[in-house]
């Protein structure tokens, strides 16, 4: 998992291969006006297909371990619901051609 552009945002924490985001929110993610861009947001990046976890600053913090457990459910859960497309990558490929 790593921070990598999805369309127009950028993944706090991303994982391709089960398409899994986590978006760590901090206190600037409480006003009304950021809600609503969170939600368009989370919105857009479920309709490519990724589940989307919301953890706040405090919990990575203060709760690592519940937030830990969390992210593996979820992934656990992608993983058993079978195959997952490949989204496009979202830049050219290294002179390889293999995937970061």
């Amino acid at each position: 998992m790593r921070q990598e552009p999805v369309g127009p945002y950028f993944a706090d924490f991303l994982c391709r291969e089960r398409a899994l985001i986590v978006e760590v929110d901090g206190a600037a993610h409480s006003t009304s006006e950021e809600l609503t861009q969170d939600a368009r947001r989370t919105r857009f990046l479920e309709e490519k297909g990724y589940t989307v976890l919301r953890v706040l600053n405090t919990e990575v913090m203060n709760e690592l371990d519940g937030v830990l457990e969390t992210i593996f459910l979820a992934l656990e859960k992608r993983a058993a619901s079978g195959p997952i497309p490949q989204a496009p990558h979202p830049s050219p490929l290294p002179a390889g051609g293999e995937r970061g």
